[in-house]
C-alpha cells in the first residue's frame, strides 16, 4: 500500500487518508446503527451472513466497544482511531448505541486526522519494518506465529468457559 501513494504529494496523501478514515468510520457507524435497528428489533435470522452479523452485534466484541463508550463517552471515538483491533468495534458500538450522528461525526474528525497523520508519515514504515524484520528471520516469524496462536487459544478457552458458565446457570 505504501508504494501506491509514494508518488503522491504528501498533502494529497493526507487528504485521501483522512477522507478514507471518515468514510470508513461513517460506513461502520451506519452499518451498526441500521443493522441493529432492522436486525435486532425486527428479525431473528437463523442462518447466513445476517445471522453472523446479528450474533456479532449482540456478542462480546461489540459489547466491549460499547463498554468503552459507556466509560469514556463519545471521547472513545477519536481514541478508536489510534488502536488496532478496537477501532471497528468502538465505531460500530457507537452506531449500535445510537449516538447522535452530529456528536459522532464531530468526535470522529480528530481521530481521522490522527489516523491520517500517522499513516501519511510513519504508519506504513512501521508495518514495513515489522514485515521486513520477519522476512529471512525464521525465529522472529516463529515467535510471531506462536504469539498469534496463543492469543487465539486464550480467546477460544475464554469463550468456552463463558459458554459453560452460561449453560450451567440456565
Amino acid at each position: 500500500m505504501e508504494e501506491a501513494f509514494s508518488g503522491f504529494p504528501i498533502g494529497i496523501t493526507f487528504i485521501l487518508f483522512f477522507l478514507g478514515a471518515m468514510v470508513r468510520g461513517q460506513a461502520t457507524y451506519w452499518l451498526g446503527r441500521i443493522i441493529t435497528e432492522q436486525s435486532l428489533k425486527r428479525t431473528r435470522p437463523t442462518s447466513g451472513w445476517s445471522k453472523r452479523v446479528h450474533d456479532w452485534l449482540q456478542g462480546d466484541s461489540v459489547g466491549r466497544g460499547a463498554g468503552f463508550i459507556r466509560k469514556f463517552g463519545v471521547a472513545a471515538v477519536p481514541f478508536a482511531y489510534l488502536t488496532v483491533g478496537l477501532q471497528t468495534l468502538i465505531i460500530a458500538a457507537a452506531g449500535v448505541m445510537r449516538i447522535s450522528i452530529i456528536a459522532f461525526t464531530i468526535a470522529q474528525v480528530p481521530g481521522a486526522l490522527a489516523w491520517a497523520t500517522i499513516y501519511t508519515t510513519v504508519g506504513f514504515a512501521v508495518w514495513g519494518a515489522v514485515f521486513g524484520a520477519l522476512q529471512g528471520n525464521p525465529v522472529l516469524t516463529a515467535l510471531l506465529v506462536l504469539m498469534v496462536v496463543a492469543v487465539i487459544v486464550a480467546i477460544v478457552r475464554r469463550r468456552r468457559r463463558r459458554a459453560a458458565v452460561e449453560a450451567a446457570t440456565v
